[in-house]
């Protein structure tokens, strides 16, 4: 048998030293106790989009009176002082194998709102990266996050928290369903404890050799082709669609394109079976954080009844990005990851074509994919003054992009919400979208014969197609200005609210809880 120590900070295994009271909103008697485990929780740590959805949706059931929690890694790259992360106490995890794996367990309340316990090991979370590092993945992941899931019940268990509904958030928190229905469910206090699974993007199924197996501690009769085998190793995501009460997926095209052999890369037939039991919800927008109205990170504050500011906006960008001071130039802006599907082939395409043929600026901040970091290197050098570049990540300058861009380039080949577009609006910054899951949901297509709509899409999955949308907005930015006027005032005008998503959840919930009572 053998043991870990939960961290250099942790005490002593069993010891527990007293803590710090928290105080988030008392939840409402008769609310649902939700638990929620994911491997990010924006702004301790945060990838993609999941981090986000982490962080506003209990902070929205809570406001309806839930009382929602979350777990979470302790990983090395989060500040514990910086975010108030106090110790609690230690705990031992019994994983496959009859190994022993003990913990420390912290705590901390996001926003003062949302309690939030932070699982740390510096065996599997003491490192630089999130899931990699520039090199690559890293190759014990299966094992990380089996340790996340299986905590996150033992933690439950030690603090006598009974969750109504553990919500579980792609690959790498699919294993607690698994456990919620192998693990000790006689005796255990979450014997009625039921199962939510968000598929945020079915492209990653946390698939891993064979060897991880005997870690994850289940019988050798779920390693079969409907559970975890997949082609002689395992699938987490797979695992966890035949264990799961409820299936979600962030938007409701998307729920329907996963169901498709192409849009489902692989999972079609698993979801198909679990068909009725999915539901496509559309992703809310956290405006605590993204509002020009409130925004700290920008030039000048600025609303949709007066939006003067946004000019100061877009002079800040340009400057900080080294672009000419040109109000009557439009702007585009690009944040994201760089990977395929966000489609930065179709970029490559077209982007050097548009900017030797159209008047326009780029202002690009992300990280990702070295071949595409240093196409922007080259764009940024061909066009100085009119591309301007920033590889990395930077919380002020993702406002700083958003609010000072008049388009937004996301031409995703698939994209199961997406969040940008969304701040976009918000912001009076036009997204330029390809016509696929949430972009599909969000966007309404320009009429330029009415000058209706709230921003520009198209269908094609093809430079071409981008070429012609991008040369379609400058048209509109220098021959229509009054639908530029008309385009922004709607797009500021929408509302993608975090409750009404909420309360689509809270419905999920119910049934996913009378399905584990039997009570359908």
């Amino acid at each position: 048998m053998r043991k870990s120590p939960a961290s250099k900070t942790s005490t002593a295994k069993g010891q527990h030293r007293e803590r710090q009271p928290s105080s988030p909103a008392p939840a409402a008697p008769g609310g649902l106790k939700i638990l929620f485990v994911a491997s990010e929780c924006a702004p301790y740590a945060k990838v993609g989009g999941l981090g986000d959805v982490v962080a506003a949706l209990p902070k929205a059931l809570r406001k309806l009176g839930h009382d929602a929690r979350i777990v979470m890694p302790l990983y090395a790259s989060i500040n514990r002082e910086k975010y108030g992360i106090k110790f609690v106490k230690s705990a031992c995890v019994h994983m496959g194998g009859r190994e022993e794996q003990w913990i420390g367990v912290f705590e901390a309340v996001l926003d003062k709102q949302v309690p939030v316990w932070f699982v740390d090991c510096q065996r599997y979370f003491g490192r630089p990266g999130i899931y990699d590092e520039p090199w690559g993945e890293y190759d014990d992941n299966a094992f990380r996050y089996a340790l996340l899931s299986k905590a996150a019940l033992q933690i439950c268990k030690d603090e006598n928290f009974t969750p109504d509904v553990m919500h579980a958030h792609d690959w790498m928190t699919s294993l607690v369903p698994v456990f919620l229905k192998t693990w000790d469910r006689i005796l255990s206090p979450l014997s009625n404890t039921a199962s939510v699974l968000t598929i945020h993007n079915v492209g990653y199924q946390g698939k891993y050799h064979i060897s991880a197996f005997p870690y994850i501690g289940i019988g050798w009769e779920y390693y079969a082709p409907d559970i975890f085998e997949d082609y002689g190793k395992i699938n987490l995501l797979k695992a966890g669609l035949w264990f799961t009460d409820a299936i979600t997926a962030v938007s409701p095209t998307y729920a329907r394109e996963i169901l498709e052999p192409l849009g489902g890369q692989g999972m079609a037939p698993y979801l198909n079976n679990r068909k009725a039991d999915l539901v496509g919800i559309l992703n809310g927008c956290d405006y605590e954080h993204w509002n020009p109205e409130t925004d700290r990170m920008i030039a000048h504050k600025y609303s949709a009844r007066d939006v003067r500011g946004k000019a100061a906006c877009k002079a800040d960008l340009q400057k900080r990005f080294g672009l000419q001071q040109r109000e009557d130039w439009p702007v585009f802006g690009i944040v994201s990851r760089f990977a395929d599907q966000k489609g930065f082939n179709l970029i490559k395409e077209a982007l050097p074509r548009a900017l030797n043929t159209m008047v326009m600026q780029v202002a690009v901040l992300g990280t990702g994919d070295s071949s595409t970091e240093n196409f922007f290197h080259w764009l940024t050098a061909k066009y100085p003054g009119r591309v301007g570049s920033y590889i990395g990540f930077s919380t002020e300058l993702s406002h700083v992009v958003e609010a000072g861009s008049d388009f937004f380039l996301m031409p995703s080949l698939y994209e199961p919400c997406g969040l940008n577009q969304m701040y976009s609006m918000k912001y009076g910054t036009l997204p330029i979208v390809r016509a696929t899951g949430g972009l599909d949901d969000s966007v309404q297509n320009y009429n330029q014969s009415t000058g209706e709509g709230t921003g520009f899409k198209f269908l094609a999955p093809t430079g071409q197609a981008l070429y012609d949308t991008i040369g379609w907005t400058v048209s509109t930015w220098f021959d229509r200005p009054h639908h530029i006027a008309k385009l922004r005032e709607s797009a500021m005008a929408q509302e993608f609210s975090w409750e009404d998503s909420a309360r689509k959840y809270v419905e999920v919930y119910e049934r996913a809880i009378k399905k584990r009572r039997g009570t359908t």
